[in-house]
């Protein structure tokens, strides 16, 4: 029930950080610089939980696996937000739990079951009707599409190092440790640090996140991947319900992003009651 509560708990915060992270790409159109701005604060979070249950020697693992997730998983995740809008990214990457599936039937042995299959079918439904959309506003491009599913590949494939190495540290340290490697690939991108302006408007998106990676750290460390997964997927509910209260005049929600958000949870609901 804990993993549960904090996988649930992470789905909020991040559908949260994706709104934020729209806002404050209004005041800082540069995607690298808002990608860093976000993580380093994140990183402040995390490196505060990190602080209450120390375990630096079984940490190296994850500065690797950060590499992937945040480090370039970020910077295309803020792309896709800067490109197609905070709900149809939250909508997409929604649909990680089919490649974090796949990723732990194969290297991981957890066992295979028919709603796994009907949910898989589910999440590309609802994909492919993102991706057909005539109604989108013409300033929200597909490429944001394309760079929200390379988003998910690293956001589940970095879940299932999470589940993987869940042993050799303590959560808060974990989550410390990718957000460092992050906050390294991040500024390497950008070659400069973070701006004074580029903190002040991403710092509320990179609190959300770091709190949301120390809940699915907590998560991971607690229950397996066709749990978990499925649940932190539920962020595109929220992501989209977010979008409609604060920015819907930006976003041109209409049938298809319901429907579709609505087919990915329903995936990934499926793909947890496959556990």
């Amino acid at each position: 029930m804990t993993a549960v509560l904090l996988a649930l708990a992470s789905a909020a915060l991040f559908g949260g950080m994706t709104v934020a992270l729209r806002l404050g790409l209004r005041a800082v159109p540069n995607a690298g610089g808002a990608a860093l701005a976000t993580i380093v604060p994140a990183l402040c979070v995390a490196l505060v939980a990190a602080a209450a249950q120390p375990d630096v020697g079984g940490a190296w693992p994850f500065l690797l696996a950060g590499l992937l997730a945040p480090g370039g998983s970020q910077l295309l995740f803020t792309l896709a937000v800067r490109e197609v809008g905070a709900s149809r990214t939250s909508v997409m990457v929604g649909g990680a739990p089919l490649v974090a599936v796949a990723i732990a039937l194969v290297a991981l042995h957890e066992p295979l079951r028919a709603p796994l299959v009907v949910g898989a079918v589910c999440i590309v439904a609802g994909g492919a009707l993102l991706a057909a959309e005539r109604d989108r506003p013409d300033h929200l491009r597909r490429l944001g599409l394309l760079y929200a599913a390379a988003a998910a590949v690293l956001f589940a494939t970095r879940d299932n190092l999470a589940r993987a190495l869940h042993t050799h540290a303590t959560p808060g340290t974990a989550a410390a440790a990718t957000l460092v490697a992050g906050t390294v690939a991040a500024a390497a991108w950008t070659r400069r640090a973070p701006t004074g302006r580029e903190l002040r408007h991403l710092a509320p998106a990179g609190v959300l996140f770091g709190l949301s990676y120390v809940c699915l750290f907590e998560a991971y460390f607690r229950g397996r991947v066709t749990v978990v997964s499925p649940l932190v997927a539920t962020e595109s509910l929220w992501g989209v319900a977010l979008s409609a209260l604060l920015i819907r005049h930006t976003e041109g929600m209409g049938r298809r992003l319901a429907v579709g958000a609505l087919l990915v949870v329903a995936g990934g609901a499926l793909i947890g009651a496959a556990r």
